[in-house]
């Protein structure tokens, strides 16, 4: 992936409260009988049921909606994976969301744009769920423009196809993100960008109610989520999303939060007057007709002007920029 331009990068990470974290010990007790638990799907390597008691943890790879990510080894075959810990709680909100996250990855396991997953295992000692993840060796997209600098429109286009794929086969399962952003957007080694953290996505089985949709970061919120009755009525999810990619783009190509001056500390009432009120941000010279035009379909403030993601997957900034083509 070609980069270009190294900036002084700006650490953005305003998610809304969240009950505060402690540090997770999550036992994961070793199988003494055939009837012991093991993760609910095989691993695809080898094919074997993984027991938790087969992981090894390696190192901390970072912190998600809820949880501590651990990159692991499969003591018995040497495969990597990650490993999401989500602390136990009482809270009935708190128990649905995980489960709600472990259904998704579930549903969504099938997608090459999307961090494929390999179960779920619940500690009987500590009540904390454990999802077992494809490793993905690059890190986040987060990670290489801080050390590698910023994206050339090429790059970009890249990123762009692959998380469009993405969310058009999550859309197409009524499966909206929710929190989009460059952290959330995982690379391998063979330059496959995929979506990862589930941890506040929803399944869409009828509309939201404006005020259980405020979740996620809300420097990457779209207009509606903070006033659905002023920007395109009633919060569908679908649209939000396509309003989050269109920032995570612009962040990579210009090296810092595009609603913000660069080096600006931000702070949560700033935020919402950019995202609401803001004009769209300015792209400096240089930029290809074609990427101005994608992002400015990316970032209407009517919700119902937004392309959405198979309109874009034919956007004329992917077509000029495909390598198969």
């Amino acid at each position: 992936m070609a980069l270009v331009r190294h900036r002084r990068h700006l650490n953005l990470r305003l998610p809304l409260p969240e009950p505060s974290e402690r540090c997770l010990r999550f036992p994961l007790p070793q199988p003494t009988t055939t009837a012991a638990k093991s993760f609910s799907t095989t691993a695809a390597s080898s094919g074997d049921v993984i027991f938790p008691g087969d992981i090894e943890k390696l190192e901390v790879l970072g912190h998600g909606n809820g949880g501590t990510v651990y990159k692991v080894r499969d003591k018995r075959t040497s495969s990597i994976y990650a490993l999401k810990v989500v602390q136990s709680s009482s809270d009935a909100t708190t128990r649905r969301r995980i489960k709600t996250e472990t259904e998704i990855h579930s549903r969504a396991a099938d997608s090459p744009y999307v961090v494929r997953y390999h179960g779920s295992f619940e500690s009987p000692l500590s009540g904390d769920v454990a999802i077992l993840m494809e490793y993905m060796d690059s890190g986040t997209l987060e990670t290489l423009l801080k050390t590698k600098g910023t994206f050339d429109e090429a790059s970009l286009a890249k990123v762009a196809r692959d998380v469009l794929n993405g969310l058009n086969y999550l859309h197409a399962r009524n499966i909206v993100h929710r929190d989009i952003k460059p952290a959330n957007l995982l690379v391998n080694s063979k330059n496959e960008v995929k979506i990862g953290d589930f941890g506040v996505s929803k399944l869409m089985c009828r509309t939201l109610d404006p005020c259980k949709s405020y979740v996620g970061t809300c420097a990457y919120m779209s207009p509606e989520r903070f006033d659905p009755d002023a920007y395109g009525g009633n919060y569908n999810g679908y649209a939000a999303d396509i309003w989050s990619l269109g920032l995570t783009l612009l962040e990579l190509y210009m090296g810092h939060f595009p609603l913000l001056q660069e080096g600006q500390r931000p702070d949560w009432a700033t935020l919402m007057w950019a995202i609401c009120f803001g004009e769209r941000p300015s792209l400096p010279g240089g930029v290809s007709a074609e990427f101005r035009d994608f992002v400015e379909c990316c970032l209407k403030k009517e919700s119902s002007e937004r392309w959405t993601a198979p309109q874009l997957l034919t956007h004329p900034f992917l077509c000029k920029n495909d390598p198969e083509t």
